[in-house]
């Protein structure tokens, strides 16, 4: 099995695919372009692992390992002999092309090229490369060590090899793995939490209930683990709103185009969680 891995982006989503793939064994560079990014994620990672390791969930020793076997670094070539290499940056399709077109000059001819991509086509991401035959698409959910799905997703000319080694690595790190064979813009998860999210913001901007009884009647209604719009400040308003703008430009389906609340939240900086405010304060 490929054990080195390199992470691009040491944000939430990348920070913790770091962190269960260290623990899962495999040797991760942790790359970012500044140190003070890099720290905020090792931060996380430690502190998480701490978590576990105060609940019962993780011994010490093996959380002391996991967090050794991370190199942060801001040296972009020190991708070069990773087995496989998840990008894991913002949601622009053109800062993800500059880094595909980076990593096909930089990464080993073998290397597997995932992107953790919620929304983008993987084969727009992957026509910046020489190679779209070895690029995939590796969706995780936030925050990682605790989510158990990952969403893989082909690209027009994925190969049935790259989407094994995917499945692999992902089913490693503890993962369950559903495909999605169709490239369309937001795959299955994200088409259909968007779908929910947009209505559920509507409901709410014109009035017909609260934010705590809409995601009440999906919870007791429904059986969701969490309503739409705490989900929304979970993930953060303005990386969903970006989401859905990117499936509304792609597929021009009406329903996917952001609700006008949900624009100025973002403007205003009310993105959720992150923020101390959304739909709830915090």
């Amino acid at each position: 099995m490929a054990k080195k891995l390199a992470v691009i982006g040491a944000g939430l989503m990348g920070a913790g695919i770091a962190q269960v793939s260290a623990q899962a064994g495999y040797d991760v560079v942790l790359r970012d372009v500044t140190d003070e990014a890099l720290t905020r994620g090792t931060d996380g990672i430690k502190a998480s692992y701490d978590k576990f390791v105060a609940k019962g969930k993780l011994d010490a020793a093996d959380a002391e390992q996991a967090l050794a076997r991370i190199t942060p670094t801001t040296a972009f070539d020190a991708v070069a002999d990773a087995d496989i290499i998840v990008e894991a940056v913002f949601e622009r399709v053109d800062v993800k092309r500059e880094i595909f077109a980076e990593l096909d000059r930089l990464a080993k001819d073998d290397a597997i090229l995932a992107t953790n991509t919620s929304a983008i086509p993987i084969t727009k991401i992957a026509a910046a490369t020489s190679r779209p035959e070895q690029v995939v698409g590796t969706h995780f959910f936030s925050p990682v060590p605790m989510m158990a799905l990952c969403e893989l997703v082909r690209g027009q000319r994925t190969s049935d090899e790259t989407l094994a080694a995917a499945r692999g690595y992902a089913e490693a790190v503890g993962k369950t793995c559903v495909v999605v064979n169709r490239d369309v813009a937001g795959f299955v998860t994200t088409r259909l939490i968007s779908a929910l999210i947009v209505e559920a913001v509507k409901l709410h901007e014109s009035g017909v209930a609260t934010a705590e009884d809409i995601d009440t009647a999906c919870r007791l209604g429904f059986g969701h683990a969490m309503g739409p719009l705490a989900t929304a400040d979970l993930t953060g308003v303005d990386i969903l709103m970006h989401a859905t703008e990117n499936i509304h430009t792609e597929s021009q389906d009406p329903k996917f185009a952001p609700p006008e609340s949900m624009r100025r939240m973002t403007d205003a900086g009310d993105i959720g969680r992150k923020s101390g405010q959304g739909f709830y304060q915090y």
